[in-house]
């Protein structure tokens, strides 16, 4: 069958650059989900994105579907014909749909009866009468949410279109998508490319575009851009700051990318680096630099989507843009600090946490007797924690956070440091926000633990409190993410705190506000929740994460030791038999509705596999005891690993449930305890093999 290249593009106005490439990504899912839906085959599909068009490209594609037989099966015998053999109406009118005669239908026998049925070839659709609606349907199911209109058409779209190319190998397909008709006519670079430029070939879109100064491969474009930063980095000796988001962004701002490097007056540097390097990617879109010892250098790396004759000109008008952005950054850090951070507590009155919840001054002093509260627990000083959770939202109301909210935080760490604070004071102020998202560096300090986790759990007792729990994908104070951070904080900082208490102790400071009288309960279930994301993240298997989540232990350290300890034990041969055993005798409790024995009675044992395994029991019991005390459940699990070839001869010899009432309760209690044993972990019956 003849194959040829398919081209499907759409030129539109500038695309937003956040949203281009899931655009892109998704048009092409679609179309590739058609063709396959379609059975029409291809070799391959690559999609293209720049700021002014949507594009894919597939290879191979078949010019039409393959003809196929296909069944159409008609009513029941037994209804299509009366007593006398002639056919019903219902059997005429089917095959008369059909363009057939009853007589000429087929028979289909199954099992459940006989039908009439019909064999017929269906012709293949071609690539142009497909296509055009595979388009549509696509353009249809892109994320756009908030379509504009353009001119005095109805159409709408995320940007006004301008043309639609729709070319399978040389041939143009009739179509129409967004009032835009498909012809060969492609948009070049906005200004190093005047008119529209003719496409002779599907297989020509690149080459084509390349000459029009149009990088149309978006990975191709953003390795460009890479090569170009790594390039301006060598010449300054330097190390320029690019994260993922920031180069996405500015691959999908330019179609021909051209590194420059910009320069500020040094005396900018007296200014924090944070506000610096925020003004310069998220305002302008720069790459900041640093030296190799991590200090920031009054340079920055710049993608502009032309090739200047003068790029001096290009670089000089960047410069003009970014000065009065620093400026301001300089003008807030230098009237900020004539204002101490203790002084800024009173305007915290005026601002709102939350309605029902009260101000940013009541949080502040919240957090302040909770950090002092998990400070006396955890063996820090007190009083550091209080003056870090009192001083910890300050910093909201200084100048440079109103401009600049990403260097919440930071700026306080600064302030407090110009103000005398104490340095773990000053750092706990940056801590308090850590972790900010999955894989973000921890608090540095334990002062600063306890004010990150005196904030969290401030905030989840307080939104919990008065009913407001997320809901569905809706999480606007992000206490899925405060649940996890505490988890992270806790564990990896090895700190023994129960959430327990701290939510108990937060629910007493927040004295008549809360309104939910199932609070406690509710958060604590919340954060049991997180638990198995934390640790599914950490590849850890579900079943193991279940087993230890029901027992709900609340010490975010202990239960990691838990965890660690079923993974251990699941390695172990003995796990399955065991795991097996655990399940049987939880399943034999169920049913029992009598009185266990306080303790086993081994007056009563009469069978040598019994006497076997209530001696095993105790030998382990005995070693198992101060191990369980030291948190030791590793090795807990280990030594009643060795009850496997006792519990599995008992099961194999003895009859438990025993036609004497005082022996099956003996047997029964023996079995629970050994249970209870390793519940007193986990419940090792949930794991599977």
């Amino acid at each position: 069958m003849t194959t040829e290249t398919l081209l499907i593009e759409l030129g539109t106005e500038e695309l937003p650059p956040k949203s281009l490439k899931k655009l892109a990504t998704v048009f092409y899912d679609q179309i590739v989900s058609q063709l396959e839906n379609a059975e029409l085959a291809f070799d391959s599909a690559t999609w293209y994105a720049t700021p002014r068009r949507l594009a894919v490209k597939v290879n191979g594609l078949a010019a039409k579907q393959q003809d196929k037989e296909i069944e159409k099966r008609g009513p029941a015998v037994n209804v299509a014909f009366d007593q006398d053999g002639n056919p019903s109406k219902a059997a005429q009118g089917w095959a008369k749909a059909n363009g057939i005669t009853v007589e000429q239908a087929q028979r289909l026998t199954t099992d459940k009866g006989e039908w009439l049925l019909h064999k017929a070839m269906q012709a293949g659709q071609g690539v142009e009468a497909l296509i055009p609606d595979m388009v549509n349907t696509a353009l249809s199911k892109l994320p756009i949410p908030k379509p504009m209109r353009w001119g005095s058409e109805r159409i709408q779209f995320i940007r006004p279109v301008h043309t639609l190319t729709l070319m399978y190998g040389e041939t143009i397909l009739a179509g129409e998508a967004l009032g835009v008709s498909s012809n060969n006519l492609l948009q070049g670079h906005r200004f190093h490319h005047h008119g529209l430029l003719t496409l002779t070939h599907a297989d020509n879109y690149e080459a084509s575009l390349k000459d029009a100064y149009v990088q149309v491969d978006y990975q191709a474009r953003q390795q460009l851009i890479v090569e170009q930063i790594k390039k301006a980095e060598h010449e300054l000796n330097g190390v320029a700051l690019v994260d993922q988001d920031l180069l996405e962004e500015v691959t999908s701002l330019v179609e021909w990318p051209v590194a420059l490097i910009g320069s500020f007056d040094k005396d900018f540097l007296q200014v924090p680096a944070e506000p610096l390097i925020y003004s310069m990617k998220d305002h302008q879109k720069y790459f900041p630099v640093q030296d190799q010892q991590g200090n920031l250098l009054n340079k920055f790396i710049f993608i502009t989507n032309i090739e200047s004759k003068e790029p001096e000109k290009v670089v000089f008008g960047n410069e003009k843009v970014i000065r009065p952005r620093l400026a301001d950054a300089e003008f807030f850090f230098k009237t900020d600090k004539k204002q101490s951070l203790e002084s800024r507590l009173a305007s915290l009155e005026s601002v709102l946490f939350q309605k029902q919840l009260g101000t940013l001054k009541a949080k502040s002093e919240r957090i302040a007797m909770l950090s002092e509260h998990i400070a006396k627990t955890i063996n820090e000083d007190t009083l550091l924690a209080y003056r870090a959770g009192l001083l910890s939202k300050t910093d909201l109301m200084s100048e440079m956070v109103l401009e600049f909210p990403q260097v919440q935080g930071t700026m306080g760490k600064y302030y407090a440091q110009h103000d005398g604070e104490q340095p773990a004071v000053a750092q706990a102020l940056e801590d308090q926000y850590r972790p900010r998202f999955a894989g973000d560096s921890l608090p540095e300090g334990n002062i600063g633990c306890t004010v990150a986790i005196a904030d969290k759990i401030d905030t989840l007792v307080g939104i919990f409190g008065i009913n407001q729990p997320p809901k569905g994908d809706k999480d606007p104070f992000a206490l899925r993410r405060a649940a996890i951070g505490l988890i992270r904080i806790v564990i990896e900082k090895q700190l023994n705190l129960d959430i327990t208490d701290l939510v108990a102790e937060s629910i007493a400071l927040y004295g008549d506000k809360l309104t939910n009288q199932d609070t406690q309960q509710q958060v604590i279930d919340f954060v049991l929740g997180r638990f198995r994301a934390h640790y599914q993240e950490q590849n850890v298997a579900v079943d193991v994460i279940q087993a230890v989540l029901a027992n709900a232990p609340t010490a975010p350290l202990d239960f990691d030791k838990r965890v660690s300890a079923v993974q251990h034990f699941k390695t172990m041969a003995e796990a399955e038999t065991l795991a097996a055993a655990n399940k049987r005798v939880g399943n034999i409790l169920a049913k029992f509705d009598g009185e266990l024995f306080a303790e086993f009675n081994h007056g009563l044992a009469t069978e040598a596999a019994e006497i076997a395994l209530a001696e095993t029991f105790a030998k382990i019991g005995d070693t198992i005891a101060p191990l369980q005390a030291a948190r030791d459940y590793q090795a807990v699990l280990t030594e009643l690993s060795q009850i496997k070839q006792p519990i599995d001869t008992f099961f194999d010899s003895v009859m438990v449930m025993a036609d004497d009432e005082q022996v099956k309760t003996n047997r029964l209690t023996l079995l629970n305890k050994i249970r209870n044993s390793f519940l007193a972990i986990a419940d090792i019956s949930l794991l599977q093999s």
